[in-house]
Formats: C-alpha cells, structure tokens, sequence
C-alpha cells in the first residue's frame, strides 16, 4: 500500500526521493504490530504505537511531525482511493509542546560574519594517505554554500544539489536557477536568483571554470542518486559549522539563513512577496498568484542586500 501511495504522489511531483524516511517510519508501525496488512489496524493499535513512541524515548514533536504524519497521510490516501474501508488514522494526534525561545530564529550579523569568514577561508587537513583526504566535492560545500544561502535565503540542500550548468549569465547579470531536476524543491517549481556581487567577488565565478560539469558539491553520477548526495553533503556541512562552534545555540545550521534573509528584507522594506520568490516560500493569498515577480525585479532586491565584512578572510583559490 505504501509503495503505491509513492507512486501516486511521484505522478505529479512530489517524494521524489521515494519518501525513505517515510518508510521507515511505516515499517516501525509494522514491526510494532507484528504484521503488515493494513486491513486489520486500528485506531488503538496506532495509539498504542505513538505511547510506545514516546516511552520510548522520541520527542513529542518528532511524533507528531514524523511517525504520525507519515501514517495519516498513507491512510489519508489509502481511505480516500479505496484500498481501506475506513481512516482509522484520522484522529490519531501527539501534541507537542511550545519551544520557548530566548533568541531570534535567525544568525544575527555578528553571527553571520564569523560563519562567513570561516567559510571563505576554509581549508581541508592535510593528510597523508590519499583514502583520509576529503572530497573536493566536500571542500567547496563549505566555502560557497553558506554565503550562496546568505544571499539566497535557499534551503541547503536546494544548495547542495547546485550543478554547473544551473549558473548562467543574462543581461549582465549571473542568475542560478534552482530546479527539481537537479534533486528537489520543496514548491515544485523551478526558480531563478541572482548572484550577490560579494560571491562574485569572491572568485566564484573562477571556481565554476575550473570545475567540470554536473553536481558541484556532490559526486553521485546519477539522477536517483543526486538527492540523496546532496542531503548527504548538507549534513557534512552542518556537522561541520557545529563541530566549530560557529552555530549558536538555538539556530539551525543553515536555516539560521533563511530566516536572516527574511528579515533582512523586512528591514530593506523589501516586499514579502518579492522575498517569497527568491526564497521558494508558496504565497499566503489568492492575490499572490496574480502577475510575476520578475527577474529585475529579484536583481533589484538582492542588490539592496549589504556585502558582508569578511577583510580578515582568505579569499578562496
């Protein structure tokens, strides 16, 4: 049942990585219950399986979010196509508990700066045997994709799956287009964002020459793999700004950037709709899907946005 949920979904554009953590989520519940025919679950059963989730020892809000989720959109579908009698997962919730946060979501300047110039100025171990070397592939994910989310507000791994031929030049001015094909986006749609002058001016654009085409910051050769190579990368990324102590305490890695880059418009009284563009966030009215947000109109907006002080980094080779 599961495996022609996905497909379903795969039809028209969504869990293109096959919804792996899905899956195991859903065997969880079959091991749980000792069978897998979804005939004879029970809303019982299903919250049976969240207390013993919790006991356990899983947050609440990975319960919530992730196990229970995953269930109640499989038999969502399931009841709603016909393969089920009834929805037995429709009421089955975990509430989770309200963070309190003592600090904004996002890096402040000082933050950003000492991230920035960390990545910029990054350089890999020396070693010895060639086997403990890291990947080039790994090297330039920690140099350019920090400042490319700085200046995108992009999720990371929408980054991280960047290929060669996803940069281009268009009037002057050097775009990167952001598409499903490259690995996902989380919209569905393609979109195109301007290229800050600061990561022109820190050689990017000599980076890219030297480099051969295809996947910039992973190496897998093929599409099935590209999505799965690119979250790969993020999370070495992310490993690595926390294995510095350059994240602080509550700010995630690399969504720290996304919610900077929103507040940064806000105070450059950028419009939320032009901001929504560039980052890939879905419109919150019927209004929004009227007319375009236009290239010039995103050059115009990511020109506004300040170049950052990295004087004390190395500029990268």
């Amino acid at each position: 049942m599961f495996r022609e949920y996905v497909a379903s979904r795969q039809a028209v554009g969504k869990h293109r990585d096959g919804a792996r953590a899905w899956e195991t989520m859903v065997q969880d519940l079959s091991g749980f219950l000792g069978h897998d025919d979804a005939r004879q679950v029970t809303k019982r059963n299903l919250l049976d399986w969240r207390d013993h989730l919790l006991q356990s020892g899983r947050s609440p809000k990975s319960v919530a979010n992730g196990h229970l989720a995953a269930v109640r959109a499989l038999f969502r579908w399931a009841f709603e196509n016909d393969r089920l009698p009834t929805n037995e997962a429709a009421a089955v919730r975990q509430e989770a508990p309200r963070v309190a946060r003592s600090r904004e979501k996002g890096y402040t300047t000082a933050e950003a700066v000492k991230v920035l110039k960390a990545s910029v100025a990054y350089e890999p171990a020396v070693r010895d045997n060639p086997a403990n070397r890291e990947s080039a592939h790994i090297t330039a994910a920690k140099r350019w994709v920090p400042i490319l989310c700085a200046f995108s507000g992009a999720r990371v791994t929408e980054m991280t799956q960047l290929r060669k031929e996803d940069i281009r030049k268009e009037g002057g001015h050097y775009v990167l287009r952001i598409r499903p094909d490259a690995g996902t986006v989380k919209a569905g749609d393609y979109r195109d964002v301007p290229l800050h002058r600061q990561i022109i001016d820190l050689g990017f654009l000599d980076f890219l020459a030297a480099v051969k085409e295809g996947p910039l910051f992973h190496n897998a050769t093929t599409k099935e793999r590209s999505l799965s190579s690119a979250r790969a990368t993020a999370g070495r990324l992310s490993q690595w700004l926390q294995g510095e102590n350059l994240v602080p305490v509550g700010v995630q890695p690399s969504h720290g950037w996304r919610h900077r880059f929103k507040t940064q418009g806000r105070e450059l009284e950028i419009s939320d709709r032009v901001i929504d563009a560039i980052q890939g966030h879905a419109g919150k009215t019927a209004g929004d899907d009227y007319g375009d947000v236009t290239l010039a109109t995103r050059i115009a907006a990511v020109r506004k946005l300040p170049a950052y002080d990295l004087t004390s980094a190395r500029n990268p080779p």
